[in-house]
């Protein structure tokens, strides 16, 4: 959770309980982001700021002989990364395969990836790779696919209000020809501002998903396909849109997937988080609308079954007509014109 310029850390208990179990003052302006390591690194998390930093943190169990001392935990700043000029409006580990990797975007239109050589000292990190992503960056996310036919692969949104720059939406590779990150595709349709940007977990398939929030949720696939060039094989994608809602009525700022990657969660300024599923046949829809104090709201596709005749009426047969409620109007755009 952020607050300000403080980071809080929450656990669950046994009885299902949220308890704030650390809260510190972690930068010296607005927190935008949050993200944990993999837990193979220990408890490890990165947060990034409005300071123009971005930090790593260490949760250490006390040791001592007290029995205060004994088993408590804290949190301890192991480093301060500082290269940015500008707001780090974004912060991501990468994926556990790649090693202990964090990347970072800000404002001034830049990635970095930073590495720690050796995990058991987090106080050392290196930066590896500085792409200038020539528009200002708002979000990025790395592809956690774990197959080994598909290169490293970071997607990066910009919420640049300047309609004139166009696309908003960058996918970079890593080549370990040039052993540099490469533009590897443009989505050219994707035009309004990005606020957040998530890649689903490939397990098993052949192509790749992008879940984006902008104005909307829009679900963008990225499959494959090899093009011969004079300098040999390059990769490029297929890009399709294959879902976009705008049930939300308003601006969406984040998106998350499950761990297999089969629903997507996505939230908005409705103040409602809103589960997204595909059938057989790939076309997504709603399952699930959760209320900001996790209250599930009705489903779009709960039936209501209407109320039968009173006994006192015996001449009229039991109704049988069912109900569907198709909708809620809650924006003004939704009333029909009559």
């Amino acid at each position: 959770m952020v607050r300000k310029c403080d980071k809080e850390v929450w656990d669950e208990d046994e009885h299902g309980n949220w308890h704030l179990t650390a809260s510190w003052k972690a930068h010296s302006g607005s927190v935008w982001k949050v993200t944990w390591a993999h837990p193979e690194f220990g408890q490890v998390l990165a947060t990034c700021s409005f300071d123009r930093t971005a930090a790593v943190w260490e949760e250490i169990v006390g040791e001592g002989s007290g029995p205060e001392a004994r088993g408590s935990k804290h949190w301890i700043k192991r480093t301060n990364l500082v290269d940015s000029r500008t707001s780090v409006t974004d912060v991501k580990f990468a994926p556990k395969t790649l090693g202990l990797l964090l990347a970072t975007c800000s404002a001034d239109g830049f990635i970095r990836i930073y590495e720690a050589p050796d995990i058991m000292n987090l106080s050392q990190w290196t930066l590896q790779h500085d792409i200038n992503c020539k528009l200002s960056c708002s979000c990025l996310t790395w592809n956690p696919s774990l197959s080994r036919l598909h290169p490293p692969m970071i997607a990066v949104g910009s919420d640049d209000p300047n309609p004139t720059l166009g696309a908003k939406i960058f996918i970079y590779e890593y080549s370990e020809n040039s052993r540099r990150w490469v533009k590897a595709e443009t989505l050219s349709s994707i035009t309004d501002a990005v606020y957040d940007i998530a890649f689903a977990p490939n397990l098993g398939r052949n192509f790749h998903t992008l879940a984006i929030a902008t104005k909307d949720v829009r679900i963008v696939t990225l499959k494959p396909t090899e093009e011969s060039t004079q300098t040999g094989v390059s990769s490029h994608f297929e890009t399709n849109v294959v879902a976009q809602f705008d049930d939300h009525y308003c601006t969406v700022w984040r998106v998350s997937w499950n761990c297999m990657g089969t629903i997507l969660a996505s939230s908005g300024d409705d103040g409602c988080v809103r589960l997204w599923k595909d059938n057989f046949i790939n076309h997504w829809k709603c399952i699930s609308v959760l209320k900001g104090d996790g209250i599930p709201a009705q489903g779009a596709e709960t039936p209501v079954v209407a109320t039968p005749p009173s006994s006192s009426t015996p001449a009229q047969q039991p109704s049988t007509t069912r109900y569907y409620k198709l909708g809620t109007i809650s924006h003004p755009s939704q009333v029909p014109w009559h």
